[in-house]
């Protein structure tokens, strides 16, 4: 009988780490940026199944008291369907949001968006000037496509001297993509140890995208290259999917 019933107990569930419930206890206070920490937490955590309608739940709490991060968060859920139906206009909508209020990942976001056209007009324009701003504030990624526009000339007069200076801070900033693209030029430019130097940084956090391009260029520099990043480079592309992360561009 104790057998049976031992049998229909459901396990108990793991404590949470003593810093991770902190931040739980901290969200339910009224902590803005706990509220946004914990939402991910329940996004995504080894600590508890993933619930995504309610770290939408707790994001905007946050943004409901006007902060920007949260607003991002928001939007992230709308642009890609986390608890919620996808809707790329509500996610414009709150990247802009956050945006406006000092959010370097919504100036982000929304400048991905503009730069693409997925759910709002395609305007190149905009898109620069949010990436520029964020680019100034520190935001690694946004220096990466600050430097792409000046390289390619966007809506900005072509400049590839400050396109390097852009890729560099990026890379520096710890941006794979900017990595990527820092050791490109620096190949072009004939600095090709420097180049192997930040493919390997980038090497760690590359999606499959910027591993293909990385491949491409490693390939092309013969005996140059670094027989033993191209080989951890190859055994990294058998573990990962082959689409490019849609909420990034090279």
């Amino acid at each position: 009988m104790f057998a049976r019933q031992n049998k229909k107990r459901k396990p108990d569930t793991a404590p949470l780490p003593e810093q991770i419930d902190a931040i739980r206890q901290r969200a339910a206070r009224g902590h803005h940026l706990d509220q946004v920490l914990w939402g991910k937490v329940l996004l995504k955590s080894v600590y508890m199944p993933s619930d995504p309608a309610q770290a939408l739940v707790w994001f905007t709490m946050a943004a409901n008291a006007g902060y920007g991060p949260a607003h991002n968060m928001v939007g992230r859920c709308h642009h890609f369907g986390w608890g919620c139906d996808k809707d790329l206009l509500l996610a414009a909508h709150h990247y802009e949001t956050a945006a406006r209020l000092g959010d370097e990942w919504g100036r982000y976001n929304l400048g991905i968006l503009t730069m693409r056209g997925i759910g709002v007009p395609k305007n190149l324009k905009k898109a620069l000037g949010l990436f520029t701003a964020a680019a100034h504030n520190g935001h690694a990624k946004s220096m990466n496509l600050l430097a792409r526009f000046l390289e390619e000339g966007w809506e900005t007069p072509q400049d590839k001297a400050a396109a390097l200076a852009w890729y560099r801070k990026s890379a520096e900033g710890g941006d794979y993509r900017g990595r990527h693209n820092y050791a490109t030029a620096l190949v072009d430019a004939g600095r090709v140890e420097e180049a192997l130097h930040w493919w390997r940084l980038a090497l760690p956090d590359a999606t499959s995208d910027i591993l293909l391009a990385m491949q491409k260029s490693l390939e092309k520099l013969g005996a140059a290259a670094d027989p033993s990043l191209y080989a951890a480079l190859l055994e990294k592309l058998k573990t990962l999917p082959t689409q490019a992360d849609e909420t990034e561009h090279i």
